[in-house]
């Protein structure tokens, strides 16, 4: 099979495309015959080492994919040769087969084509754990999502209004705002020509934003975390600024407000039974048109660094997504 491999940590250029052998399944493994694979911002921090785990070299990148079953291992549950499903995979979906625990496969609802599914579990599941769980949004609440026009942000976005929030989205530029707002956004922040704190407090009439969600970090942490409400909670999502912020704790202390991080990898895999309840909720929201999944671009396979470095340049909206066909 050809996959794209990571042989030397750094940066996307370096990944080459090369036949290597199918992997074989475990007793607890489906064996996916790969037909799309999402891009996400992990991807770009794996293949330099600086993600929370690291794959020996050289390892193929690709969080997450779509495809068909091709075979299943004795303990591989009720999944079956022939399923379409979708993988949280943690490395190796740029290939054309990778091999996945069954408790990481989910079956694709049959309205969802492959391309859509690749681009849904880990954005559409990173939310809806931080809004649910982590959060506990609650409708009427003001919910803030920065990096608005990303795959995260985009998901918390559209969750957020089928929740029952307001949502303000934060973005870079009014492009991206319009990106938010076709979403469902209610209000919108440029923080490039304004500054978030302040356009936070404009917004909610002072009081701040009830939840806020935050997959960017840096100086954009600094400032929303001076704009949440009493009893606000500021869901820590990820720092694609790349600067991990420091929190003043006597600002946590003044608004009675919670800091929580958000990891739905080990979320899934420690409570598999309320992430399955997530998805559920999810797929129905898919179904009744609430939930569209933003495919800006696809890439072959051969092209899946140029994916990786488009992401980690922040120039992608929505998400971007590597295709076997």
């Amino acid at each position: 099979m050809k996959a794209v491999l990571c042989k030397a940590l750094g940066p996307a250029q370096n990944l080459v495309l090369e036949d290597v052998a199918s992997p074989v399944p475990k007793k607890n493994e489906i064996l996916l015959d790969v037909q799309a694979a999402g891009v996400n911002f992990p991807d770009t921090l794996i293949i330099e080492g600086k993600y929370q785990f690291q794959p020996p070299l050289p390892f193929s990148p690709g969080g997450e994919a779509a495809g068909v079953v091709s075979a299943v291992g004795e303990k591989a549950g009720n999944l079956k040769v022939g399923d379409r499903v979708m993988a949280l995979t943690g490395w190796g979906s740029f290939a054309e087969q990778v091999a996945v625990p069954a408790y990481n496969v989910l079956p694709i609802p049959a309205q969802m084509d492959f391309t859509t599914a690749a681009a849904f579990g880990m954005t559409y599941g990173t939310s809806m754990h931080a809004l649910s769980q982590r959060g506990q949004l609650k409708a009427g609440e003001t919910l803030l999502v920065l990096g608005a026009s990303g795959g995260v942000g985009l998901a918390a976005v559209e969750i957020g209004k089928a929740m029952g929030a307001r949502v303000i989205a934060a973005a870079s530029s009014p492009e991206k705002l319009a990106v938010a707002k076709a979403a469902g956004a209610d209000e919108l922040i440029n923080y490039s020509e304004a500054s978030l704190k302040d356009e936070i407090k404009r917004l909610t009439g002072g009081n701040g934003a009830d939840v806020i969600y935050d997959p960017v970090g840096g100086d954009l942490f600094d400032q929303a975390v001076r704009g949440i409400a009493w009893n606000g909670r500021l869901l820590v999502v990820g720092f694609a600024s790349g600067r991990i912020p420091e929190l003043p704790v006597n600002l946590a202390l003044l608004k009675g407000a919670a800091v929580l991080g958000v990891f739905w990898g080990a979320f899934a895999q420690r409570q598999p039974a309320d992430n399955a309840a997530n998805f559920q909720q999810l797929f129905a929201w898919f179904a009744e048109g609430k939930l569209k999944p933003l495919v800006s671009q696809t890439f072959p396979l051969a092209e899946a660094g140029a994916a990786i470095e488009m992401l980690g340049q922040r120039k992608a909206v929505g998400k971007l997504v590597v295709t076997m066909a």
